[in-house]
């Protein structure tokens, strides 16, 4: 197993900054995934690790070793960094077996055709296509030719796996189960992976830890669970789902447990305590996100205990879908989402209160 190492790394088209000042490390056998949306630079990162962009500043180490260094000018060529990729095209051939798709990275390495034979028998067994070795490649189906593109940057057993949305050319369905399928492959072989995708609920099933990325630049690094719950910037917050993002003053801070401080927080036409990193001073302007999972809906009377948060609105809209209802609630400042059962009482127009636990609000700095 291998790790990957970037220090400064940066990418410039012309007067264009794609990529800024990105360090990172990726363990040995550790899943990280580069999410964010078009254009925030992820893929322009992990092309640089496969040697397919060269990298304007920084360095590049890949298993404790140099392959890209501008301030002494080295550069090793993709081919020399054995690493294996899988891209969103999956680039099959068309005019080869599903043995010889597979096959093709250890014929160009000159391979004896025994070997061949039996590591591109091992690796259909791995991605479960030991029964297609001789199918042509025009009639698999999108998952299969998924398979036959991770098998073939396995076989040649790389030290690195490299991934750029491989999972985006299939249907809902087929994606959530090869995503499963391929990170039980990976967590079997603990084969050290970077993964691209701009699909928030695949980096949260896949990864070990998430590397949220925009404008060419990280925002957080963590474990999934930490970033979604515990968002280091606005940015981070809204890029989840759709989080209730409401604007509020600090009126009060206390440490507590944990390297996290409990706040006390003003809002238009409402107020309570909520959570948030270090360093948010009294006064500060900061955005109060609150996940619509959260949120329940109460009668307009409600009151609110000591370790809620209470808002007052009226229902404007409630979307059916299927296993729960995403309600829409016009308060003072705004719109509130929240995800509701399915089957309960919602009328448009009713009043209602809007309940939220006070350990489900986090506090980020700014507006």
């Amino acid at each position: 197993m291998s790790n990957v190492v970037l220090e400064k790394v940066g990418r410039n088209f012309g007067e264009f900054a794609a990529v800024s000042e990105v360090d990172l490390r990726v363990n040995e056998g550790e899943f990280v995934t580069l999410l964010g949306p078009s254009g925030c630079g992820k893929t322009t990162t992990l092309r640089m690790v496969a040697g397919l962009e060269q990298n304007t500043n920084g360095r590049i180490s890949i298993d404790n070793e140099v392959v890209s260094d501008v301030t002494r000018g080295i550069f090793v060529p993709s081919e020399r960094r054995r690493l294996g990729m899988v891209f969103q095209s999956y680039a099959i051939w068309p005019h080869m077996t599903v043995f010889e798709n597979i096959a093709y990275p250890l014929r160009v390495r000159r391979r004896p055709a025994a070997e061949i034979r039996n590591l591109v028998s091992k690796t259909l067994t791995l991605v479960e296509m030991e029964g297609f070795a001789q199918r042509p490649a025009p009639a698999l189906s999108g998952g299969q030719q998924q398979r036959v593109a991770i098998a073939r940057a396995l076989v040649f057993e790389p030290k690195i796996l490299l991934l750029d949305e491989p999972l985006s050319n299939l249907d809902a369905k087929l994606r959530l189960q090869m995503g499963d399928e391929f990170r039980a492959i990976q967590r079997r072989l603990g084969m050290t992976t970077l993964y691209v995708t701009h699909d928030q609920s695949e980096a949260m099933a896949l990864s070990d830890r998430v590397v949220v990325m925009d404008h060419g630049r990280i925002q957080q690094v963590g474990a999934p669970e930490e970033i979604y719950r515990y968002p280091a910037n606005r940015t981070v917050a809204a890029f989840f789902g759709t989080p209730n993002l409401l604007d509020a003053e600090v009126a009060a801070c206390a440490r507590i447990d944990g390297g996290r401080v409990r706040l006390e927080v003003v809002g238009r036409g409402w107020r309570g305590s909520c959570e948030a990193a270090d360093g948010v001073q009294l006064g500060q302007a900061v955005t109060v996100m609150v996940r619509p999972e959260h949120a329940r809906i109460a009668s307009a009377e409600s009151v609110a205990s000591e370790k809620e948060l209470r808002w007052s609105g009226r229902i404007s809209q409630t979307t059916f879908r299927g296993p729960s209802r995403s309600i829409i609630v016009e308060i003072d400042n705004g719109l509130f989402n929240i995800d509701a059962p399915a089957f309960g009482d919602y009328s448009v127009g009713e009043n209602v209160s809007v309940i939220v636990p006070q350990r489900a609000a986090w506090a980020v700095p700014g507006r």
